[in-house]
């Protein structure tokens, strides 16, 4: 599945992922491929990414937004750190 991560200062990451946990407004969850159209707003927690090539990413975020559409993730977070 592709993922694209934006703030508004820039693009953050765009690639393909196996998995991406994110801190939704009620508690963590994970998105893997095939996941069902989802849109949720995000609290301050962490971003895990699982790239493709095995690699893990980890972002600090204040809030955002997640969305998955057809093995399409977009996030868009405020307050990044990491």
């Amino acid at each position: 599945m592709n993922l694209t991560i934006l703030s508004p200062e820039s693009e953050i990451f765009s690639g393909a992922v196996k998995s991406v946990k994110v801190p939704g407004s009620l508690g963590y969850f994970q998105l893997l491929e095939n996941h069902a159209p989802i849109v949720s707003s995000l609290g301050k927690g962490d971003v895990t990414i699982v790239k493709d090539n095995g690699q893990t990413m980890t972002l600090s975020v204040e809030g955002g937004f997640v969305e998955m559409l057809n093995n399409d993730v977009s996030l868009l977070i405020s307050g990044v750190k990491g």
